[in-house]
């Protein structure tokens, strides 16, 4: 499918000045992240390119879903910011991602933005993309509070029941790490609702809410412990590096979405 039949979409869905608007917030929200090192520079162009072409074909619910997730991801990474850099588990100088983490983290997200329009022409159920859209959101979000915080507790045990490992290793997870996980997801799945719903995206909220809610949930909480056991396994041994976790587990989350919404969807 081309990139014109989309951006076609979305230029009929949204007026002109809507457009011009949404790609100016876009623009200044990626100058932003920048400037206050949530993202360096060329992650912070990155980040932009994809965030217009996900607003022009999405349209803004998609983003501001986005917008959430960087916001909470960078809240997280620089909670205890100080006790992280003591202890070498700390991410980039200042808390800053850079273009793997943006890569990894928005190329699954991109994906099913630009296959969304199909739902319009009846290709796809209509609340398909933004239930899986969200699922895979809440992965990424699940797993980094799960790091960013439960490399707080300073106990970890490895994921495939081998004993005790220091916090922050590949693979290891902590109660409370656990608990902040389930808490991302949850969180991510009720922001997904309430602004696609609100601003966007659902035709109407789905038929089974248990579907959309413990879901949703679920699924996030899932992805998080798929990027634990990839990186206990593949990752420690030098298979993948920390990016191709982050990617395969988002994913794998919205294959498995996917499936469960065709099985159990409205």
């Amino acid at each position: 499918m081309s990139l014109a039949v989309p951006l076609a979409v979305a230029a009929g869905s949204l007026g002109g000045w809507a457009l011009a608007i949404s790609v100016g917030v876009t623009l200044a929200l990626g100058i932003a992240a920048a400037y206050a090192k949530v993202l360096t520079p060329y992650a912070a162009l990155l980040a932009t390119v994809f965030g217009i072409v996900i607003v022009l074909v999405g349209g803004p619910s998609y983003l501001a879903m986005l917008i959430l997730f960087v916001l909470g991801g960078s809240l997280a990474t620089r909670y205890g910011w100080e006790e992280k850099k003591a202890r070498k588990v700390s991410e980039g100088k200042a808390g800053e991602r850079g273009v793997r983490n943006v890569l990894s983290h928005i190329l699954v997200p991109l994906g099913l933005v630009l296959v969304g329009p199909l739902s319009l022409l009846g290709a796809l159920p209509q609340n398909l993309v933004p239930f899986v859209y969200v699922a895979a959101l809440a992965c990424g979000t699940a797993d980094t509070f799960a790091s960013e915080f439960g490399v707080l507790s300073g106990k970890a045990v490895s994921i495939l029941g081998t004993g005790p490992v220091k916090a922050g290793t590949n693979g290891g997870i902590s109660f409370g790490g656990e608990l902040w996980a389930l808490l991302g997801s949850l969180v991510t799945v009720a922001a997904g609702a309430g602004i696609f719903y609100t601003f966007g995206g659902l035709v109407e909220l789905p038929t089974s809410v248990v579907l959309w809610f413990a879901g949703g949930t679920f699924l996030g909480f899932l992805g998080c412990q798929i990027d634990s056991l990839l990186g206990a396994t593949l990752e420690n041994r030098g298979y993948l590096g920390k990016g191709s976790v982050n990617f395969l587990a988002m994913l794998f989350t919205a294959l498995i979405a996917l499936g469960m919404y065709l099985l159990w969807g409205p």
